[in-house]
């Protein structure tokens, strides 16, 4: 399988994807492969909740939000209700899905032909993937989940405990449960985009009334554009004003932290994931990943690359830049250095194995296998980036301690 992408979801399975957006001067991100709760992570420096409540909404017209930094969705405000375009990433032109967001009770405008329309604020929501809980978790909106593909795989103590009170259900490990999703009928269903899941294949559902919206998050190319994905449901929940000033504080911590390592003179060799099936799939240096690892202060070997997917390598072709990379980070599953050498003894040749320079982003992974790197790390992208700051330049972040990350023994 090429140009792979592998993420944790609800239903608890990762899925194979092409990781490149589709449409002219707009290149994908590769995510590191691995399996993704949102408890708030610590702040940087502090270990502080890194948002604060929401101060109450100004009276006045209703707030708006605006898309800066993510290419794969638009909102348009017109008039009383909200016009949504995502663009679909896994065709060979440029596709985009519309939807009309319309106050609950209020007439449906004319003109949009045959674009889903989306009564708001939503009430009910299920989602194939944990990330979308973090969205939800992220707005303070926990209680509009009332289904997940799988329940295995959440872990933000609001959601685990309205799960514990039956108040969320599973609709499907691999395939939704159709009928018991019409028999549901949730104002929404929020789908990962895949080249297997087309908004076209929930056909049956939008049919029955029950509005199916593909989020694609993960092929962003940049964190800060990843998470600005959590303006789409603050939009579908009529929560912009949370949404502002939260991802706000997101945007300028990141912002502030990338700063620290611009003036640095040494930058790290980075070397990240694992083989998967004897192809070692790197992501491209226009991909998220690869602009994290600049942010932080490091050097990725295949900065340069461009590709239509992710890099596919040979094993040959990654051991030798191993054998003199500063840092090995993002390695799968592994919970120690032994594990990575039961997998392929040529591991211990590699520099960052001998010197102990081996992390992994699986630090809050839970009991069920919620890795939460995947979850909340996907919201606040600037605890991830201080967490490799503090592994690539501790000097620069002395009092910081991982959250996501820790270093294998």
């Amino acid at each position: 399988m090429k140009n792979f992408c592998a993420r944790q979801l609800s239903g608890g399975f990762s899925l194979v994807f092409p990781a490149r957006w589709r449409w002219v001067g707009v290149r994908l991100a590769v995510l590191s492969a691995s399996l993704l709760g949102s408890c708030s992570p610590a702040t940087p420096e502090t270990g502080a909740p890194p948002a604060a409540t929401p101060r109450a909404q100004a009276v006045g017209a209703p707030p708006k939000t605006t898309v800066k930094y993510a290419k794969g969705f638009s909102i348009q405000y017109v008039g009383n209700y909200k016009v949504v375009k995502i663009l679909n990433p896994f065709k060979d032109h440029t596709d985009t899905a519309r939807y009309v967001l319309v106050p609950r009770g209020q007439a449906h405008p004319a003109g949009y032909g045959s674009s889903p329309v989306i009564e708001i604020p939503i009430r009910t929501l299920v989602s194939t993937s944990s990330m979308h809980v973090a969205l939800a978790d992220f707005l303070n909106a926990d209680e509009v989940l009332v289904g997940l593909g799988s329940l295995r795989y959440a872990s933000a103590p609001a959601v685990r405990k309205r799960i514990a009170e039956g108040k969320i259900k599973a609709f499907g490990e691999n395939t939704l449960n159709e009928e018991q999703l019409i028999a549901r009928h949730p104002d929404l269903v929020m789908t990962m985009g895949s080249p297997g899941a087309p908004v076209e294949r929930f056909r049956t559902l939008a049919e029955a009334g029950v509005p199916v919206l593909v989020n694609s998050e993960w092929v962003e190319i940049t964190p800060l554009a990843r998470a600005e994905w959590v303006k789409l449901l603050a939009a579908l929940l009529d929560k912009e004003a949370v949404a502002n000033q939260k991802f706000a504080a997101v945007e300028a911590e990141y912002q502030r932290l990338a700063a620290l390592t611009r003036p640095v003179a040494t930058r790290p060799q980075v070397l990240t994931g694992l083989p998967f099936k004897d192809t070692w799939y790197m992501p491209d240096g226009e991909s998220y990943t690869a602009q994290f690892f600049r942010d932080a202060g490091g050097a990725y070997h295949w900065d340069k690359e461009r590709a239509a997917g992710s890099l596919a390598l040979a094993f040959e072709a990654v051991y030798p830049v191993a054998l003199t990379a500063d840092c090995w980070v993002n390695t799968g599953t592994a919970t120690t250095k032994a594990e990575i050498l039961a997998q392929d003894a040529r591991y211990a040749d590699f520099q960052p194995f001998k010197t102990g320079a081996v992390y992994n982003n699986n630090k809050r992974t839970d009991a069920q296998g919620s890795n939460d790197y995947w979850e909340s790390g996907a919201v606040h992208p600037e605890v991830i980036l201080a967490d490799l700051i503090k592994i690539l330049h501790p000097e620069l972040l002395p009092r910081h301690e991982l959250v996501y990350y820790k270093q294998l023994k």
